[in-house]
């Protein structure tokens, strides 16, 4: 800092660099995260970019701080930005504003970031309360000893297959190998009247006899699935098939540990620490009812606690840290079911559910018929109206656009009005309707996509989506906005390979007796049930009403395309769309094949993910 002829200080290029960072940081986490920063000094410090969620760990952060003197408390939420620190005196927590202040430091992934300090009134976090396992969950650790697993990972050869194309299908993220029966993953089952030879590994005799003498299981297994994970790489949320497997599913943890992410199908989240051998059972609720994944990313955030090993990730955010995740392999055993299910879960149990039969898309030709209908002659007549309510643009996409290399081709594909054309200057923009099928043949080697699907989950960790929280405006006006993006509808209306679970919907409506008559009616010969906009889906495959501002309905109009003749003087027209549960993107995505996916995330109501070419 230097001051001038006339007395004024004058700062350097570097130092209003800085000024305008440590700024930034100070807006984004108010605006964001409501956390107030005090221009006085306090003994609490906010440490923006010195979070868990910047791949920041606990012991290497305190290291740093203790530099400046003895701390107090260390808080780091889970999967945030931002720590906070509690120094024993001001005077320290001064010294560390002072040093620390954009100070550069290498996170444990080997990157550099830049720590931005400001004082804060007092360091709080709203702490969650306290959960438990899902119901039927069982986590037992040191079920083996070391000799056993060293025993059982030399056991699996994986050069054995390596000429065979169908293995090397199942090779995208991980290395994979089926005993007793091969495991389909696009179904989560297997074909019972197509048995491997050979049975299951002589090896892991003693482990089940073990299991079914101490209680852990009821039936001997006569499937077995053995994955090997790379550090970084996870699989989607999913639920092994209901008719295919019998009641109990188990499975090992070798090489190192991982946390897994349990899923109720109302939003509730639970993340669960798997030791290293250590072995998960999976029944009841937690079987049939519960999602189960691993969230590909290279660290864990984990109790920092010595004595903590394996269960449940609390929310003690005093006592959080990374794990660094090592090179692991599972063996999942299952014991196929001969017997149809009859559990209590009918809404999401495949056998159940086939008691309804499917009414949607039994050929391809009622599929075309379905699209020309409820998709490409809809936007063809709404266009005008659907681009006025198309302008702000998401700042993840944003985010995303400005991210890429200068000259860099973009398609923005879908349904949209082109809204994000121009966000980056330096980018060639291109327009295409493609299906889904194509976005992979777009990309070069190294390209990326963003793609956005509209989820069925609208109600996501107790947080309503912003298209529920629509529902405050008027009746009239609900079908006019949609959550729904450009991209989001290229997958919902170029993918309708679903069929709806409830083709029977009843519809409800807030005006008339009539008007609720109309809604709940179907349109023309169609089986998909209408939804009723600014409200939570029921079914995956819908139509969804589009009241159109500006333009008196038309009988031809009407005939053509498929409207509701309801006592509205405005058109309504009725979207086809397919809304994806979650895993059913990532599942989709890992079908095209020559893609991987970097990042999948939920969004205000949409699924995300994104894709780049290997």
């Amino acid at each position: 800092m230097n001051i001038n002829h006339e007395g004024v200080l004058k700062l350097t290029k570097m130092e209003k660099k800085f000024l305008r960072k440590q700024s930034k940081a100070r807006h984004v986490l108010l605006k964001h995260e409501g956390i107030q920063a005090v221009s006085y000094p306090t003994q609490s410090l906010v440490i923006a970019n010195g979070g868990l969620g910047n791949a920041v760990s606990r012991k290497q952060l305190l290291l740093t701080l203790e530099k400046c003197g003895p701390v107090e408390a260390l808080l780091m939420p889970p999967n945030k930005p931002y720590a906070f620190v509690i120094f024993q005196t001001i005077e320290e927590s001064k010294k560390a504003y002072s040093i620390l202040n954009g100070k550069e430091i290498i996170d444990d992934l080997g990157q550099k970031i830049f720590l931005y300090l400001n004082f804060v009134e007092k360091a709080q976090w709203k702490k969650l309360g306290l959960q438990a396992l899902p119901p039927g969950l069982l986590v037992v650790e040191e079920i083996i000893s070391s000799e056993e697993e060293k025993m059982l990972l030399e056991s699996v050869n994986w050069t054995e297959d390596t000429g065979n194309q169908h293995f090397q299908r199942s090779l995208k993220h991980r290395r994979v190998k089926h005993f007793g029966y091969e495991f389909h993953y696009e179904n989560n089952t297997v074909d019972k009247d197509k048995p491997l030879p050979g049975g299951l590994p002589e090896i892991c005799s003693s482990i089940l006899e073990k299991l079914l003498k101490e209680g852990y299981i009821k039936h001997k297994p006569d499937q077995l699935t053995i994955n090997q994970y790379e550090p970084g790489h996870g699989i989607p949320a999913h639920i092994d098939s209901h008719s295919a497997f019998e009641h109990e599913i188990v499975s090992l943890s070798l090489g190192s540990a991982i946390v897994m992410d349990f899923k109720h199908p109302e939003g509730v989240t639970v993340q669960v620490m798997l030791p290293r051998r250590s072995l998960l059972v999976m029944t009841g609720e937690s079987r049939y009812l519960w999602t189960h994944g691993i969230t590909p990313r290279k660290f864990d955030t984990i109790q920092a606690s010595e004595q903590f090993k394996g269960g449940i990730i609390n929310s003690d955010i005093g006592d959080l840290t990374l794990s660094k995740r090592g090179m692991r392999t599972s063996f999942t055993f299952r014991k196929v079911r001969r017997i149809p299910c009859n559990c209590s879960y009918s809404s999401v149990c495949d056998r159940q559910r086939k008691a309804t039969p499917p009414s949607l898309l039994e050929s391809s030709k009622e599929a075309l018929e379905l699209e020309q209908k409820h998709v490409h002659h809809v936007y063809d007549e709404i266009a005008s109206h659907f681009s006025s309510t198309r302008h702000s643009p998401w700042p993840r996409i944003v985010e995303f656009l400005k991210a890429l290399p200068s000259g860099s081709i973009v398609a923005d594909i879908g349904c949209g009005n082109g809204k994000y054309l121009g966000i980056n200057k330096e980018l060639y923009m291109e327009r295409r309707v493609e299906a889904l099928q194509e976005i992979a043949r777009l990309l070069r080697s190294g390209g990326q996509a963003l793609i956005y699907v509209w989820a069925m989950e609208q109600e996501y960790r107790d947080q309503k989506s912003k298209y529920l929280k629509g529902n405050r405006i008027s009746q009239g006006d609900k079908g006019e906005l949609n959550s729904a993006t450009s991209m989001e509808q290229l997958l919902v209306n170029q993918m309708p390979e679903g069929v709806s679970e409830d083709p029977g919907l009843s519809v409800h409506s807030s005006n008339n007796t009539k008007d609720e008559e109309c809604k709940s009616r179907k349109v023309l010969n169609s089986e998909l049930p209408i939804h009723t906009n600014r409200t939570c889906f029921h079914s995956q495959d819908v139509l969804v009403p589009w009241h159109l501002k500006g333009k008196p309905g038309k009988d031809k109009a009407v005939e053509q395309s498929g409207l509701a003749r309801c006592p509205d003087p405005r058109p309504v027209f009725h979207r086809y769309y397919h809304v994806f549960c979650n895993g059913e993107l990532e599942a989709s995505c890992q079908a095209v094949g020559d893609v991987s996916i970097l990042q999948s995330f939920y969004d205000q109501g949409n699924w995300c993910v994104v894709l780049q070419k290997v």
